[in-house]
């Protein structure tokens, strides 16, 4: 059985508000109670990047909180009691989908609570190896671009939750996904600034396609979904060569799983170890990314930063 669970269904955005708000209709008592004391629908999302972008959104008007806390890895988060009481009865609750909450359709048998997925529409990314071949790369946010989608879809929800400020939510939305162009411009442009041959990342997890695919980076990584150092000898060994084979000087790991077997991927070839990566979690309000566009922020400096040669130098610059 494959435990970061299945992808997402192709059930369209329309038909996902419609369940949310029928489910909802048979739990208006317990929402209530959920409301904060200035009458603002609770809205629950499955990690930290999801309540970012959902606030982001509904603004003042519409009280958001993470099932999980900063720092947690998402694909197989264990949901404890107290989870299960924060969101039974919330006014709605948001999973990416794509199968990434692997743990969540088995919790959500346990509250009384309409669901919506974000990810819908998305334009997906197959992996291209491992057990997982074909299913889509479930970290469609690590694309700015994907997260207007994500955008669009909180405010058709919202817009259901509480009609009368429909407008405003709408207008957070395009408001939210001008800066998010704006981010994703800096991440064309961050990566730009790098000879071509340099454009490689090499992480822990594939959890980067999507980033990738918008900056124009190849792609390399120990294993393709999930955190528990999936990394078989022969993906080690790909990777180091890949690394030697390409000259990449740094190699990165995610801040929420262990970087033990790409410090050996470093030590064979050559390459140093970057700074950590943000992707499945935001950091505290006084770290280094308590937003979702200063995660993406973060990514793009270490990861040129990381990349760009000690002398300056392009790597087989004859054949750039």
């Amino acid at each position: 059985m494959r435990k970061f669970g299945h992808p997402n269904s192709k059930v369209g955005r329309s038909v996902l508000v419609s369940l949310a708000l029928i489910a909802a209709s048979g739990c208006g008592a317990a929402s209530a109670s959920l409301d904060d004391e200035n009458g603002r629908p609770k809205v629950m999302t499955t990690f930290t990047v999801l309540a970012d972008i959902a606030q982001n959104v509904g603004g003042e008007l519409i009280n958001v909180e993470s099932i999980t806390k900063p720092g947690v890895e998402i694909h197989g988060y264990e949901p404890t009691p107290s989870d299960v009481r924060r969101v039974d009865g919330a006014d709605l609750v948001l999973e990416n989908g794509l199968g990434l909450e692997a743990w969540f359709d088995g919790f959500m048998d346990r509250v009384d609570a309409p669901r919506v997925i974000v990810s819908e529409g998305v334009e997906t990314i197959p992996i291209v190896a491992g057990d997982y071949a074909g299913d889509a790369n479930p970290h469609a946010w690590m694309s700015p671009l994907n997260v207007i989608v994500y955008a669009d879809n909180i405010a058709a929800a919202f817009a259901e939750l509480d009609p009368a400020n429909a407008d405003r939510f709408e207008r957070n939305a395009a408001e939210y996904a001008q800066r998010l162009r704006e981010v994703h411009t800096d991440l064309v442009e961050g990566v730009a600034t790098l000879p071509a041959r340099q454009r490689a990342l090499v992480t822990c997890e594939g959890a980067f396609s999507y980033l990738a695919r918008d900056a124009g980076l190849t792609e390399a990584y120990l294993w393709p979904v999930n955190s528990d150092e999936q990394g078989t000898p022969r993906r080690v060994t790909d990777v180091i060569a890949f690394v030697r084979d390409n000259e990449v000087p740094a190699v990165f790991c995610e801040s929420t799983v262990s970087d033990r077997l790409q410090r050996q991927v470093a030590a064979e070839s050559g390459a140093q170890v970057g700074a950590a990566l943000y992707v499945d979690s935001l950091s505290e309000p006084d770290g280094p990314v308590p937003t979702y566009l200063d995660l993406i922020r973060h990514d793009v400096e270490a990861i040129v930063s990381g990349l760009v040669r000690p002398d300056g130098t392009d790597v087989n610059s004859g054949d750039s």
